[in-house]
């Protein structure tokens, strides 16, 4: 039976306000003004919106509280976006909540939450059946994911930014029960020891069947083990607002070429396309390209090495997507689910 979900992701969704148009970033004691400002839902939800704006049936592991902001993501994600909260639980508490700071193609972020209320496997609720799953890597290995992987779901792992700059080895263990490893190139050199991305790929190669090292405006490089294909796949230029999310939105392109069984190069083309047209909008969840997007840049730009778009762009008009507000919604228009 083909299982409910195309993709299963667990983890934290934070309220995310983000400004754009910085001069440059605060000193103590000074202040500064941002031209532009957006609120959505952040966190896991850069990755569930991304691929649920792609098509894929989407379910969210999360805890969304009830408080104003949790009501807030909560009607986007379910209403707007029409992602499966079923694996997902209303608590009480304040929502957690980052601030993000574009400015010269990069951003800085301040973040206060707490730690969700998981049970033993680190998941807030049953384990859905999913043709794929995400997760972040951390030192503790979590169950669900081998679980995961013993009934066929394709496990896509990232992992965070290690702040007691250990960046022990250990912490990649749990590769072995994933399909593939997707870190940026500073991620990834940290964790070789690798001075060069293309010296941390070869360190990384075999540690799951897919690793994929994504490096910014120089694209994204990857290695198949299992065919022994290494790509690279350039970058696609466009003047940048906010990055916020961009890395999500490459890894629910990537997801969507692996489901679909495309080629690793164009999987790793399309994956870039919507990472950089996510970078042209505020807001990491609300950034990401529809079908419509990606159709609207291909009748314009025609570029070479976008062919495939023809193929599997879907036909018929599609429906246009949200961008982040300025603002929250107003208690009396939120939607409670």
């Amino acid at each position: 039976m083909t299982p409910a979900l195309d993709l299963f992701v667990p983890g934290v969704v934070y309220l995310d306000i983000i400004f754009t148009g910085l001069e440059g970033l605060p000193e103590p004691g000074t202040e500064v003004w941002a031209s532009g400002m957006g609120s959505c839902p952040g966190g896991v939800a850069n990755l569930a919106v991304a691929a649920a704006r792609l098509g894929l049936r989407t379910g969210l592991g999360t805890t969304l509280n009830n408080d104003a902001y949790g009501d807030f993501c909560a009607g986007i994600l379910c209403s707007q976006e029409n992602i499966d909260l079923s694996a997902s639980r209303r608590v009480d508490g304040h929502s957690p909540v980052t601030v993000s700071l574009a400015y010269d193609r990069d951003r800085s972020m301040i973040t206060h939450g707490h730690p969700l209320p998981v049970n033993a496997d680190g998941l807030v609720a049953e384990l859905p059946a999913a043709r794929a799953a995400s997760v972040s890597l951390t030192k503790d290995r979590l169950g669900w994911v081998r679980r995961a992987a013993d009934a066929g779901t394709l496990v896509f792992a990232d992992v965070g930014w290690d702040a007691s700059d250990a960046w022990p080895a250990s912490a990649l263990d749990t590769l072995e029960d994933c399909h593939a490893f997707v870190p940026n190139a500073v991620e990834a050199m940290q964790y070789t020891r690798a001075a060069t991305p293309d010296e941390a790929l070869r360190r990384l190669s075999g540690l799951a069947p897919l690793v994929v090292v994504t490096c910014g405006a120089d694209g994204a490089i990857a290695h198949d083990s299992r065919t022994g294909e290494t790509v690279h796949a350039p970058a696609v230029p466009v003047p940048a607002l906010d990055p916020t999310g961009a890395g999500d939105v490459f890894t629910a392109g990537l997801i969507v070429g692996t489901l679909n069984e495309w080629p690793l190069r164009q999987t790793l083309a399309f994956a870039n396309l919507i990472a950089a047209l996510s970078v042209q909008h505020f807001g990491g969840s609300l950034s990401a390209p529809g079908w419509g997007d990606i159709a609207d840049w291909w009748r314009s730009s025609g570029s070479s090495g976008y062919a495939f778009l023809d193929e599997v762009i879907p036909r018929g008009e599609q429906r246009s997507v949200r961008r982040a507000g300025a603002t929250i919604a107003r208690l009396s228009d939120a939607h409670v689910h």
